[in-house]
């Protein structure tokens, strides 16, 4: 049995590394705003066949379908900090190359479409590896606030001030934006490398292992700890979700509410405000009620502001829902993500972080299908509808996974005490 303590309500220091790995991480979100927000207009250039142009979008999803479980496992392998540098390095380069071959006249949708899947393959080792890593930066009490600072400072760097500067950059030529992301990437690679070295929690590999092997025995991990099951089954639950409400959001709005382009960008806005909000809230709300019913309530919350938003025929309920939805999804990323953390042992922790990921990654497009699906058959509200009905399954299937094995102590202390049974 193993027993692990995490308030998660003590600030993390930003010396000793975890201010260089924030840094990292918000230079990395901010020129992976630049490139997403540059592909498809990019893309548009280069053809009109709206399948062509979807695909280079599919491929930044495919890898994390293909490649996801054998990043995680290589990721507890191998040396983290260097994994991250060595990927970043590499991204940087590629995308370097890139920016020089749209310069010089010579992309393709062929080349963009190589290129997403070459980024989003790195990335399935490069996120594991982050996950796995910073639970060594940082102490186990201050777990909980880090990730909350890391999800934030990526989201005002790619939701606030990474999309509204490419159409600055474009006015400087179709490559600046490219250009601009390699030299994110290759100085997130020198902060995560100036990181002292961590000498990895791990446990010897039994002779004849192999990367087959040691994903099985992540899975079964993952399979044999109720909470852990849980959280995997209530992530791809709410993905589902929310891959509906994203792939039909500019029909609920330009349509259904007849908001035009204006009302689109004022609701995602508010999400993106609604959010930072969220990282804010998130460590005073734990220290509350304790993580787990933080979790709770995020993901009950999230409900009522998708119903609102599937049956409230006004912009003004919509901004607001919005707003309600981000700052309870940051709640909720912030504090499944830590729960995993704790719960999940050391030397397995990048194999069930990448378990999360593929799930998620897998439930999005599968939602947005379903969005697509139900939007067409029954109108442009009904797929926030679908989507507060996935939240409810998610929400159901959380409380008796934490039911027992996770009492939260008294609220003064916001202390979560998981007792795992293996």
């Amino acid at each position: 049995m193993v027993t692990v303590e995490g308030a998660g309500v003590r600030a993390p220091a930003w010396r000793g590394g975890f201010g260089r790995l924030w840094g990292a991480a918000v230079l990395s979100s901010f020129g992976d705003a630049l490139r997403t927000a540059a592909l498809p207009l990019l893309a548009t250039t280069l053809t009109d066949e709206p399948l062509a142009i979807a695909a280079v979008t599919a491929c930044g999803y495919l890898p994390w379908l293909v490649f996801g479980l054998l990043g995680g496992a290589v990721a507890d392998r191998v040396d983290q900090r260097r994994a991250m540098w060595t990927v970043d390095a590499l991204r940087g380069l590629l995308v370097a190359c890139f920016a020089v071959a749209v310069g010089l006249g010579h992309a393709s949708i062929g080349l963009l479409i190589a290129l997403a899947f070459a980024l989003t393959t790195f990335q399935t080792l490069f996120d594991n590896a982050s996950t796995a890593l910073l639970p060594s930066l940082v102490d186990s009490d201050a777990l909980g606030s880090a990730n909350a600072r890391l999800m934030t400072g990526q989201k005002i760097a790619g939701g606030l001030l990474g999309a509204p500067v490419v159409p600055l950059l474009l006015a400087g030529g179709a490559a600046l934006p490219f250009a601009a992301d390699a030299a994110t990437f290759l100085l997130a690679a020198a902060l995560v490398a100036s990181l002292r070295p961590v000498a990895p929690a791990r446990h010897r590999r039994p002779a004849g292992s192999t990367l087959r092997k040691e994903i099985t025995e992540g899975l079964r991990t993952l399979a044999r700890d109720r909470a852990l099951r849980g959280l995997c089954a209530a992530t791809a639950l709410c993905n589902i979700g929310v891959g509906a409400l994203i792939a039909t959001m500019v029909l609920l709005v330009t349509g259904w509410l007849d908001a035009g382009r204006t009302g689109y960008v004022a609701a995602t806005t508010a999400y993106t405000v609604g959010s930072l909000a969220g990282g804010a809230v998130n460590r005073l709300l734990v220290s509350r009620m304790g993580r787990v019913r933080a979790v709770l309530l995020a993901g009950s919350t999230q409900i009522g502001a998708l119903v609102v938003m599937g049956t409230v025929r006004d912009l003004a309920a919509m901004v607001a829902a919005m707003a309600l939805f981000g700052l309870m999804g940051m709640v909720w990323n912030v504090n499944t993500t830590t729960l995993m953390q704790q719960r999940s042992p050391a030397e397995m922790l990048g194999r069930v972080s990448s378990a999360f990921r593929t799930l998620g990654v897998a439930g999005a497009p599968l939602g947005a299908l379903l969005g697509g699906a139900v939007a067409t058959a029954w109108g442009l509200n009904t797929p926030a509808l679908l989507a507060a009905v996935f939240f409810t399954l998610s929400v159901a299937s959380l409380i008796p996974a934490f039911k027992r094995d996770v009492p939260v102590v008294a609220p003064q202390d916001g202390a979560t005490t998981a007792h795992v049974t293996r």
